[in-house]
């Protein structure tokens, strides 16, 4: 009998979305100091309308990275926890010094892009180990997600 874990999961099924999950917080830490850039850094006629709109998406993205850290210690692991693991980790990567709105835009989807394709992934995992909890937290996301890639490439005319 394969051991379990607090919350009835075996353990070996449970690890194998721990690792799934960090990859994915470590790339929703980098996307998020990207926001944060692009929220501050913003220049131009478009600044009121992007400015506030960034600032939503990482208070999002915020709520989202503590979310899925708590999940991972739920199934008994622990959360990376260190900016140098993010980086390491992060298939997202760091965009500095960019001031165009169109770029920050497509900064945007890009990063929603990776996030949406690994939280698929982490849905395949936790389908297969009938991780209930998981699934559902993470087809959340992808739902507000794939919505807000619309949203953002509507605003690049696309």
């Amino acid at each position: 009998m394969s051991e379990m874990n607090a919350i009835g999961m075996q353990t070996s099924s449970a690890s194998t979305l721990a690792d799934k999950l960090n990859e994915l917080l470590a790339n929703y830490q980098i996307f998020y100091m990207n926001a944060r850039g692009f929220h501050w850094n913003v220049r131009g006629p478009q600044f009121f309308e992007l400015h506030n709109q960034f600032e939503e998406i990482y208070t999002s993205l915020l709520t989202k990275i503590d979310e899925v850290a708590e999940r991972i210690l739920t199934l008994g692991f622990t959360p990376l926890h260190a900016y140098s693991d993010y980086a390491k980790t992060s298939t997202v990567k760091e965009i500095t010094n960019v001031h165009n709105g169109d770029e920050c835009v497509r900064g945007m989807i890009e990063g929603y892009s990776t996030l949406i394709k690994i939280q698929r992934e982490v849905l395949v995992a936790a389908n297969e180990a009938n991780d209930e909890g998981t699934s559902s937290q993470i087809s959340d996301y992808v739902g507000e997600q794939e919505k807000t890639v619309w949203m953002l490439s509507a605003y690049l005319g696309k």
